[in-house]
């Protein structure tokens, strides 16, 4: 008798890349970020199920959504020493990071100042941060290709370089944050993740890995990107958005300056259009609909 053949597990991100689903102008909004290191394990709602005393969870909510800002529980790529003080971090965006140190609940509640502050402390950072979801308990796909792309860059930046709970756009696994820009980066392997970091690090944005920027909106962000692909390579903060309107429903006019370029008036129309339902996420229940955004004219001057 031959044994029955076990059907392969769906997985949204091998599903995502079949139907070719684009990915630029899918990073979540944060003005900014709070960063707890926690070695997990992590649940499903990673803040929620931390052990974090619940008025101090309450508190990281309120002030983070007070903020504009996302909360991640982050951990180094393997093994970590259980006996030192645990780290947080306030990630501004295009600006600086500030660090403490937690080993009791009540020591987060220094983030939450931090993160409520109108301006960093004199104690900030400005070295990058590479985040890296690896949150396996929300998404199988999170796991199983985040993991790789966090060992590979922590071999080439090792104090630089943290795993995180879930950021969003589970199908483009495997996902990378780079902070503080904020700038979100999908679909990729060990290489070409270590590639497009390296690019941009350098000052060029990684156009065909790139999801989006997080300080602005959708139809924002798929208009940097255009423009980084028509006049690149652009570091991250070359491109500013002057003006972003609504004209009518699902159609957006945005005008956009590089100064670095010379590149005063630019202008961008997006659209949006819904996609096929898919299912996408590998715990999702049903299949539901994405957005898509389209650059359909871009002109200069």
């Amino acid at each position: 008798m031959t044994p029955q053949t076990r059907a392969a597990p769906f997985r949204c991100a091998t599903a995502a890349r079949e139907r070719t689903d684009p990915q630029l102008g899918t990073a979540p909004q944060a003005r900014r970020w709070l960063l707890i290191e926690h070695r997990g394990p992590w649940q499903v709602d990673a803040l929620a199920g931390s052990g974090i005393a619940p008025d101090i969870a309450q508190l990281i909510g309120r002030t983070s959504a007070a903020a504009g800002a996302r909360p991640l529980l982050i951990r180094r790529p393997g093994r970590s020493d259980p006996g030192r003080p645990r780290a947080w971090a306030v990630a501004y965006g295009r600006g600086v990071t500030v660090w403490g140190s937690w080993s009791v609940d009540d020591d987060l509640v220094a983030a939450t100042e931090a993160l409520a502050a109108p301006t960093p402390s004199a104690t900030a950072s400005a070295d990058p941060l590479l985040l890296v979801c690896t949150h396996g308990v929300h998404d199988a796909c999170c796991a199983l290709r985040g993991r790789p792309v966090a060992a590979a860059l922590a071999a080439e930046w090792p104090a630089q370089t943290w795993e995180c709970s879930h950021v969003g756009g589970d199908r483009f696994a495997a996902n990378i944050v780079l902070l503080p820009d904020g700038v979100y980066y999908g679909n990729l392997e060990p290489a070409s993740a270590v590639q497009t970091v390296r690019n941009h690090l350098r000052g060029e944005v990684a156009v065909g890995h790139l999801r989006g920027m997080t300080l602005v909106p959708p139809p924002a962000q798929v208009a940097i990107g255009a423009v980084h692909d028509r006049f690149g390579p652009l570091a991250a903060g070359d491109v500013t958005v002057t003006r972003s309107e609504q004209s009518s429903p699902g159609v957006w006019e945005i005008e956009l300056a590089v100064p670095v370029a010379q590149l005063t008036a630019i202008h961008v129309t997006v659209t949006s259009a819904r996609r096929e339902p898919s299912q996408l996420t590998c715990r999702a229940g049903a299949a539901t609909p994405a957005t898509q955004y389209r650059v359909e004219q871009l002109t200069v001057g």
